[in-house]
């Protein structure tokens, strides 16, 4: 209970509030809103079937802050695990963990504290939600041993980050459909070529150091490995939506969300990480577009 009371302590001193929020990256709010996104892809999806518009506005908002703090504890868990990693890469080097301002022990009692109130969020949920919500805990406690065995790591974070899809769905809908599981492969396709971008940063350090990605393993063809992840997120979304593709609200807006993948693949470039960053980063409004895309349907616009 001493250890427990000093993390509290020591986390409302300033020096170390600003070494929790790099910790877990609650200031860079682009990682949490990745993870959202597909969570408010499957309620919006779910209000089509299911007009509880009470249940949606809550459920977003759950979701919202369950998306927060697992990836504020995925992050920390990733450090722990991938510390001596992060030492020899240059863009993860001054992190907290690898640059020592703070120890392990200290750092998995933060996450042991964000996971329970977690927890507390998903058991708002049914219980089919509350399982389904347990086993992405699995999943993103795995991730990281991923960049060590496979250089497919990217697709084993596509399935982990857009589990909320499946759970936002049940936790309308009590169960899962065909239509749900469309929605969530085109989703792992959305990220698997982000992410690809994304792992463009740290080409060179990873492969010196030996760790595995899709970037790596498609660097010569780097371009055309994303333009195909991103058509097969858009064709899935197609085949899904094709009975709506007459609301033209909607299939504008779908359009300007296939623009936004366009204008991605156009300016990222594998010599210049700060392109990369800038294309990655724009999937945000990639995924707030797609959500107003499915809400137009759902309420009828």
């Amino acid at each position: 209970m001493r250890v427990v009371f000093d993390i509290y302590k020591s986390l409302f001193k300033m020096n170390q509030f600003k070494i929790f929020i790099e910790l877990t990256r609650l200031n860079k709010p682009i990682g949490y809103m990745l993870l959202f996104w597909p969570c408010s892809w499957g309620l919006a999806y779910g209000l089509n079937f299911n007009q509880v518009f009470e249940n949606f506005f809550y459920f977003l908002i759950l979701f919202f802050l369950g998306a927060v703090l697992m990836r504020s504890a995925g992050c920390i868990i990733n450090d722990i695990i991938d510390v001596e990693i992060d030492k020899k890469v240059e863009r993860t080097k001054y992190r907290p963990l690898a640059s020592g301002k703070i120890s392990k022990i200290k750092a998995f009692f933060y996450a042991a504290i964000i996971c329970l109130i977690a927890f507390f969020i998903l058991i708002q949920f049914n219980l089919f939600t509350i399982i389904l919500g347990l086993s992405s805990m699995v999943m993103a406690f795995v991730y990281p041993f991923m960049k060590r065995i496979t250089y497919w790591p990217q697709f084993f974070l596509g399935i982990t980050f857009n589990w909320g899809v499946i759970m936002a769905w049940t936790s309308i809908m009590g169960s899962v459909s065909t239509e749900i599981l469309v929605l969530y492969t085109s989703a792992i396709f959305w990220t698997l070529g982000y992410d690809t971008i994304y792992g463009v940063q740290d080409i060179t350090d990873d492969e010196i150091i030996g760790t595995k990605s899709t970037a790596i393993k498609f660097k010569k063809n780097i371009k055309l490995f994303v333009s195909m992840c991103y058509l097969i997120n858009v064709l899935l979304l197609i085949f899904l939506f094709k009975t709506n593709m007459e609301n033209i609200l909607f299939t504008t807006l779908l359009f300007i969300f296939l623009l936004s993948l366009v204008y991605q693949i156009k300016i990222f470039d594998i010599n210049d990480p700060k392109k990369c960053l800038k294309a990655f980063k724009t999937n945000n409004y990639s995924g707030l577009i797609l959500f107003v895309a499915i809400l137009t349907i759902s309420f009828k616009l």
